[in-house]
């Protein structure tokens, strides 16, 4: 903020994202989207499964749903739905035991008469309230527990209708008011809101004097109708999941006993009304569907029954929702006030973890979306590449791991700064000063007067230089199918990637192109190798393979040659002359041959070729013994966990080549 001439305050920033915050830190997720992937994944099913079990300390998608279910199970021991009846049948007793003491001593035949009446009432409780409706009661202690039962059918009906409306009505009842009437009169103005809602009307106005009105009813403060008609519309479809959950007996008697409480409360016709409304407005929740019910030890009334018949529809669709287990799924469909009621804020916060990971993934350029396809970006295959050499040098021993710099005698080259002894053969410029000392140094002990200094064979030293020799790497890699039922496919694709990030990025000068071949070979980038499943048709054919690296490496001819061949079977195919593949298992004599004569054309031109035999079969060891000695290359069985180990070592001491010996 200016502050006249004086310069200028400064304060904490309030216009949003801190702009100085560090960014968003994802390497540990495109790492592990990247194993995944390189193991055979696919981009969306790696991200998937990060979600699910979370980052950097946070609660994944399955611990989540872990603990939604943990409160399904705790729900699900909340009381039995059959409450309110358990309690309208005692307080009946209650009134016939009464009413029958008050009968018992009277020798009246109008008392005899009323003793049969009572015997004669129906055995079901919804049939006996039925028939005692306009009695005349003689027990004060009868009459109060009749009334008790249509107050308490008429407070748990619309308890289960309206969340709270108990205690709504236990308050007005408190403050003087009539509460049956001003629960009248805002289910009749719900009914109007509703349907002007569903006409498609502009109820903006109107609801807001519902609530001005009515608000009291509604203690969960609803902003918006269409809040109001979600809240109502899930806890009507609860109530009759409620009551699909009873045996037929319950749900008839209790279905009965709710219709003569709304009857009595002059409601019926206006709460059908409004149920029907609420059905129009939201066709897509699950009207009449039975589901999970509590079933535990304790009656629950109609009121608690439904709420905790809610909470279990609620937690069941949370749970779904978390399950991302249906088509289209999204983190976007989870939602965050279930999360919030079920699992609290840290829930919400572990919800907000996921999505900014997944949102952040696209946004930083680690992961693309062509089509609706997922897929990584050259930034993630690079991130991917350097992560694959960075553990293949963990494992590596500095000592023997090998330097690319290769230091030689030649004249040209640069300077190191450092020197040696001369070596017969060596062509590099003499270091005089340090020849001249040396000679001095070794005729100071016993000086000749007036012979000076004379220089011998040992005092010679030669100016070190040192010449990064170029070279071209083809690698080839099977794609063939055995290569994933052996388990090591994901080995070779994450060889391959450390070798291609080595390549590239320490040692620029160097070619390098990745060849896979199957059925036939083809060439690889790096972004097509990530996602890369085996092929699934049959065959190995490295005579095809081999082509294409003689190609590759005729295109770099003043680089030193290198071929890395990474197998797990002999060639079971080759190209005919029309250039179709041919297949044949066992292995022909004419595959064989076309794979032999195509590595004695490597060897020709000068390359190192050596072979990483991932199975120990003695027939693949044999055929590769043979051809590795026809190219003078060498043969290597290692274990699928430390093949990039093994390739990228020999990588560095093959380029060196025979012409800087």
């Amino acid at each position: 903020m200016p502050r006249g001439n004086r310069g200028y305050r400064y304060g904490r920033w309030r216009g949003g994202a801190d702009p100085l915050a560090p960014p968003y830190d994802l390497g540990d997720a495109v790492d592990d989207i990247g194993d995944q992937v390189l193991a055979g994944s696919s981009v969306r099913e790696a991200l998937r499964d990060l979600l699910r079990r979370g980052l950097d300390g946070r609660r994944g998608l399955d611990e989540l749903r872990r603990s939604v279910r943990d409160r399904l199970r705790a729900a699900r021991k909340a009381g039995s739905m059959d409450g309110t009846l358990q309690e309208v049948r005692e307080l009946l007793d209650r009134a016939l035991e009464a009413e029958r003491r008050e009968l018992f001593p009277d020798p009246d035949d109008a008392a005899r008469l009323a003793e049969a009446e009572l015997d004669a009432l129906p055995q079901d409780t919804a049939g006996a309230v039925r028939a005692l409706k306009d009695k005349q009661w003689r027990s004060p202690e009868a009459a109060e527990a009749y009334r008790q039962i249509q107050d308490l059918l008429q407070k748990e009906v619309l308890d289960s209708q309206f969340q709270h409306m108990k205690q709504a009505l236990q308050q007005m009842n408190a403050d003087g008011q009539d509460g049956n009437q001003a629960v009248k009169d805002m289910v009749a103005d719900l009914s109007a809101l509703l349907d002007a809602h569903n006409r498609g009307e502009d109820t903006d106005q109107r609801f807001a004097d519902f609530m001005d009105r009515h608000g009291q009813f509604f203690p969960d403060d609803p902003q918006t109708v269409d809040e109001l008609v979600d809240s109502l519309a899930r806890r009507a479809a609860a109530q009759e999941r409620m009551m699909a959950g009873l045996t037929p007996e319950q749900r008839a008697e209790l279905g009965e006993l709710m219709g003569q409480a709304m009857q009595d409360m002059g409601l019926a016709s206006e709460m059908a009304h409004l149920g029907d409304a609420l059905r129009q407005a939201r066709p897509d929740l699950p009207w009449g569907r039975s589901g999970q019910v509590p079933d535990g030890p304790e009656g629950l009334g109609m009121g608690d029954a439904t709420t905790a018949v809610a909470e279990l529809a609620d937690l069941e669709a949370l749970s779904d929702q978390l399950s991302q287990g249906y088509a289209g799924a999204s983190l976007a469909d989870i939602d965050e006030e279930l999360v919030e009621r079920a699992l609290g804020r840290s829930g919400v916060d572990d919800l907000a973890a996921l999505r900014q990971l997944e949102r952040e993934l696209e946004r930083q350029g680690h992961l693309t979306r062509t089509e609706g396809k997922l897929e990584l970006s050259p930034k993630a295959v690079r991130r991917l590449g350097a992560t694959a050499l960075r553990r293949v040098f963990a494992q590596l021993d500095s000592a023997g791991r090998g330097d690319h710099d290769v230091a030689d005698a030649g004249a040209t080259g640069e300077l190191t700064g450092a020197s040696r002894e001369w070596r017969f053969g060596d062509e590099q410029p003499l270091d005089v000063v340090r020849t001249v000392r040396n000679a001095v140094l070794r005729t100071a002990g016993s000086p000749q007067p007036g012979a000076g200094v004379r220089i011998a064979v040992e005092d010679f030293e030669v100016v070190e230089t040192e010449r990064r020799t170029g070279a071209a790497v083809a690698l080839l890699v099977d794609l063939s199918y055995s290569m994933a039922l052996r388990g090591t496919w994901g080995a070779a694709k994450s060889t391959a990637m450390a070798l291609h990030s080595l390549v590239t990025t320490r040692f620029p000068q160097d070619a390098i192109e990745i060849i896979g071949f199957a059925s036939t070979a083809q060439v690889l980038r790096p972004e097509t190798l990530a996602e890369l499943s085996v092929d699934t048709l049959q065959g190995t054919n490295l005579q095809h393979g081999l082509m294409l690296a003689r190609r590759f490496l005729a295109r770099h001819h003043d680089a030193e040659p290198v071929v890395l061949v990474v197998t797990d079977g002999e060639p079971t195919a080759h190209l005919e002359d029309d250039g179709s593949p041919y297949f044949c298992w066992p292995p022909m004599p004419q595959t064989i041959a076309r794979t032999v004569a195509e590595v004695e054309r490597v060897a020709r031109s000068g390359a190192t070729m050596n072979v990483f035999a991932l199975d120990p079969e003695p027939a693949l060891v044999h055929f590769v013994q043979d051809i590795t000695q026809r190219a003078g290359g060498r043969v290597f069985l290692p274990d699928g966990d430390r093949l990039g180990e093994y390739v990228v070592a020999d990588y560095l001491r093959a380029r060196r080549g025979r012409r800087s010996r």
